[in-house]
């Protein structure tokens, strides 16, 4: 009898396992952890959640839209791994990326919006030989893309798409999401402060256009921010967005992403204020997520 048991609840959670993910058509709403992820969920009716490998997904609607939201990880792999395991297992119509970033622009400030046009992984890159000539890149790998910052010699990816073998540096968002995105730019209210009292010295905005970096470290560097902005023309620098959509790419999912300012990336005269500023540039970067849903066709 207790084998019996023991059997059919195996079988049960078994099913439980495999029954995560549907074949509804959804939006899949993606944030690196928790100060970003609990802004999106909270703005979920109707949730179901369930578990995929350890991730929690979460599945309901947002402005009429469905939706499945979820947390990737920080970092480049967490964030290729986790978009791809929520597109095996569900059917996913665009991926939306919402979070926080560093800023590289100077004309952007932290709470601001940065919704860039292509993202690039910066650090797919060679770190080449010191020579008494300076440095040298190995002479038989890609010729690097852009001008490098000391030893670093930035170049471009490779993948396989449905359309074939391509190598490129940049990714772009899909075109038809960026206009909705410039659409919600005119109508979207964003906060100064937050539920801390911190605040902003003037009022925050969405800048659509330009260029993001994504790669697995955080900046907080003077010198490495001004390279960035000098080389890649670079709004914002963050460690998932150019994997996600360089995923999406490789599975023909049309992409965007919207990272508000946290940090100043090492270019602020003290220290980095990440930590005082990321609940508010989340909730401004889920703001305007939510109101992109509005006017995004279904």
């Amino acid at each position: 009898m207790r084998v019996g048991l023991a059997l059919a609840l195996a079988f049960f959670w078994a099913g439980a396992a495999l029954a995560c993910g549907d074949s509804v058509p959804r939006t899949a709403l993606v944030s690196a952890f928790a100060p970003e992820g609990e802004k999106l969920e909270a703005l979920v009716e109707s949730p179901a959640s369930c578990q995929i490998n350890g991730r929690r997904f979460v599945t309901g609607e947002i402005e009429g839209k469905k939706v499945v939201v979820f947390m990737s990880g920080v970092s480049m792999v967490n964030a290729a791994m986790t978009t791809q395991l929520a597109l095996d297992h569900f059917h996913v119509k665009r991926l939306v990326f919402s979070g926080i970033a560093g800023d590289a622009d100077p004309a952007l400030s932290i709470g601001d919006v940065a919704v860039p046009e292509q993202w690039g992984e910066y650090l797919e890159a060679t770190f080449a030989r010191e020579t008494p000539d300076g440095y040298r890149p190995v002479p038989f790998l890609t010729p690097p893309h852009f001008p490098n910052f000391g030893m670093i010699f930035p170049n471009g990816v490779s993948l396989s798409t449905p359309k074939g073998e391509t190598s490129r540096f940049w990714f772009e968002a899909d075109k038809s999401l960026v206009a909705v995105a410039r659409e919600a730019a005119l109508s979207t209210a964003l906060s100064r402060c937050d539920a801390s009292g911190a605040c902003l010295s003037r009022a925050p905005r969405v800048r659509v256009g330009g260029s993001g970096i994504s790669a697995g470290i955080f900046v907080d560097n003077a010198a490495f921010r001004d390279y960035a902005r000098r080389t890649f023309g670079a709004e914002v620098m963050d460690m998932e967005t150019a994997a996600l959509a360089h995923v999406a790419l490789a599975n023909d999912v049309p992409f965007i992403a919207f990272r508000s300012v946290s940090d100043l990336a090492g270019g602020g005269e003290g220290a980095n204020q990440m930590k005082t500023f990321m609940n508010l540039a989340a909730a401004n970067s889920a703001a305007f997520t939510r109101r992109f849903l509005r006017l995004v066709p279904d």
